[in-house]
């Protein structure tokens, strides 16, 4: 490529970019045109259960032969449970992948076809396939962390905190090592936002849809992290969240970064935006630390 056509792709990254942060620029436009990192698909729109939406894309890293197992990341992307497809986040799971996990990336049921539990069965679902097809793509079943990002990071908490999902779906929850939230909402009762009382208004147990309502010794070590300039998922979350966890003696890294607003969390994943802050690095340390 140019100089000049390089100069132009770095041009629109930031362009979709600052559109992306002010929420009126499409997640695919910034999937199509951000670098990768070097990871290899191996499987692509695999389902993982009988209904439209559950399906799934793993990514792998690029291994030699005698190479031990690789340790299992799947990956919730956000979007309030509406909005959200697999498709626009593949730059993630490559960035996972090229830090050495085996990456799954599923999809999840979204409001309004599904409201809470739902999207969490869906996610223990998806958690019960990496289980059960791990080692087919050089992964450890034995060793799963989840991250996730904004509703994603709900998501995960919620699987990982509350075990009846995945005791339900039958993976056994020892085989989670770790947890990685970004701009996750925790801890948000009473439901006064718009989105949390369309999705969770109709549940019958409000506390039990908490993820902070779940914390135990036995809760999985957590990275979580939030931005100090996050306006719409707010760094009490991850305060609260972590606080809990570490009165219970749970291992947990907390991030804040400065100047890091909601989108930017997750855009300082991909190569173009990871100068702003050490979100991969950082994260990616705590998880292998923990899944060994």
């Amino acid at each position: 490529m140019s100089e000049t056509g390089r100069l132009t792709r770095r041009l629109s990254l930031a362009a979709v970019g600052a559109a992306l942060t002010a929420a009126c620029a499409p997640l695919s436009l910034f999937a199509a045109l951000t670098p990768k990192d070097p990871a290899a698909r191996q499987a692509r729109n695999v389902a993982f259960g009988p209904q439209p939406h559950q399906r799934l894309d793993v990514f792998g890293p690029h291994r030699a032969k005698g190479d031990a197992p690789a340790p299992v990341a799947v990956f919730f992307y956000g979007g309030s449970w509406d909005t959200g497809r697999r498709q626009d986040y593949g730059w993630v799971g490559q960035a996972l992948a090229s830090r050495g996990f085996v990456t799954v990336l599923p999809d999840y049921g979204l409001y309004p076809q599904v409201r809470y539990p739902g999207f969490l069965q869906d996610g223990a679902q998806a958690v019960r396939w990496a289980q059960d097809h791990a080692a087919e793509f050089g992964g450890d079943p034995n060793r799963i962390v989840l991250v996730g990002h904004s509703a994603g990071a709900y998501n995960a908490a919620m699987i990982a905190l509350d075990t009846r999902y995945l005791k339900a779906a039958g993976v056994d929850p020892k085989h989670i090592r770790a947890l990685g939230g970004l701009s996750g909402p925790y801890d948000f009762l009473p439901l006064t936002d718009p989105i949390a009382e369309r999705t969770f208004g109709e549940a019958a147990d409000l506390p039990g849809t908490q993820p902070t309502s779940f914390v135990t010794k036995d809760s999985p070590p957590a990275f979580l992290a939030t931005g100090d300039a996050d306006t719409m998922v707010f760094p009490k979350n991850t305060v609260k969240l972590a606080a809990k966890l570490r009165a219970a003696g749970v291992p947990v890294e907390e991030e804040h970064y400065a100047g890091v607003d909601h989108v930017r969390m997750v855009l300082a994943l991909s190569r173009p935006f990871r100068g702003r802050a050490p979100v991969l690095q950082q994260l990616t340390d705590f998880l292998h630390a923990h899944a060994g």
